[in-house]
């Protein structure tokens, strides 16, 4: 069976298991358009999947030109360790979510565990997720008087949440799926005010095509988003050079019925930065796109030494 013939039917699979949902609402957590690069956000089993510490960040912008927007900052880190003949992986990250009055945080503890089976390697991850919502009253325009629908000040709460995540890899094959908000807990926010957290479930694939060139590769890749009443699905064409130390990649990525999106990225003194601009192709408008960068860094921890921790620079992949 052919590279090329094994992708396409790995893009109908999802596309034929997406276009089951309706769209009604926007989903409460933010989609990147570079799902790949913030991977351990939405899938606790990719914690530990590198032998180096692994350190990545990533920051979207929303609606450009729009006041009180807001924006959506995350920063992750995760590394892996062996325990006799058997792997692991522990990480942690941090996501802050603003959008007009609203304010979302998360802090995530990860482990996965990761085992040698099916000739490719699976591995399974769970997550402690600690929530935060705030509402801003305060920002509120409410013309004259008052509307108790909205708060007249700054009111907040916190829950406690978990996740569930599965990874397989074999050669140029990749899938993953996880599930997000297990708990689907309800935030009291005050006396008064609540919101409700859906369970959000998610899965996505990869494959790299190899090309007559050694230093080519082209990765087609898809992810599906969904809380079970909207959804969104991601269909990803992206080429990768490297060549020593030189790593280069762009492509597009398209949402149907959402966005189109262009990135482009590279590898500078051992630090990844990618940048990609998602445009509205509904609703909005395209100028009132999203702006998108993300940066990654690994290094090599010699923690067996008894002398000093030696660190290495190397290319994020």
């Amino acid at each position: 069976m052919s590279s090329s013939f094994l992708c396409c039917k790995l893009w109908l699979l999802v596309l034929v298991f997406g276009a089951g949902f309706g769209r009604v609402q926007a989903q409460q957590d933010v989609a990147f358009q570079q799902y790949w690069r913030v991977e351990t956000l939405w899938n606790p089993a990719a914690v530990g999947r590198s032998p180096q510490l692994s350190i990545n960040g990533a920051v979207q912008t929303h609606a450009s030109g729009f006041s009180q927007a807001g924006s959506t900052m995350w920063a992750g880190a995760d590394m892996a360790f062996r325990l006799g003949e058997t792997n692991h992986g522990v990480g942690a990250s941090f996501l802050n979510d603003e959008i007009g009055l609203f304010s979302h945080k998360r802090f995530a503890l990860q482990y996965a565990y990761h085992h040698r089976i099916w000739g490719g390697r699976l591995s399974i991850g769970v997550q402690a997720d600690m929530l935060q919502e705030d509402l801003d009253g305060s920002k509120a325009d409410l013309g004259t008087g008052n509307d108790p629908a909205f708060p007249s000040s700054k009111v907040n709460g916190s829950a406690f949440d978990a996740s569930l995540g599965l990874h397989f890899e074999r050669g140029p094959l990749r899938v993953g799926a996880s599930a997000l908000h297990l708990l689907a807990p309800t935030v009291e926010m005050g006396e008064t005010y609540r919101m409700e957290v859906k369970r959000l479930l998610n899965l996505s694939t990869a494959y790299n095509i190899a090309t007559q060139s050694p230093f080519f590769t082209i990765t087609p890749s898809a992810m599906l988003r969904t809380d079970l009443s909207d959804y969104r699905l991601d269909l990803t064409l992206r080429g990768n050079y490297s060549f020593e130390k030189r790593h280069l990649y762009g492509g597009l990525n398209y949402a149907p019925g959402r966005s189109v999106g262009l990135f482009v990225g590279g590898t500078l003194r051992g630090v990844d930065i990618t940048y990609g601009y998602e445009a509205n192709t509904s609703g909005m408008g395209v100028g009132a796109g999203q702006h998108e960068v993300t940066i990654g860094y690994k290094m090599d921890l010699n923690l067996g030494r008894r002398t000093r921790n030696l660190h290495k620079s190397v290319r994020w992949l």
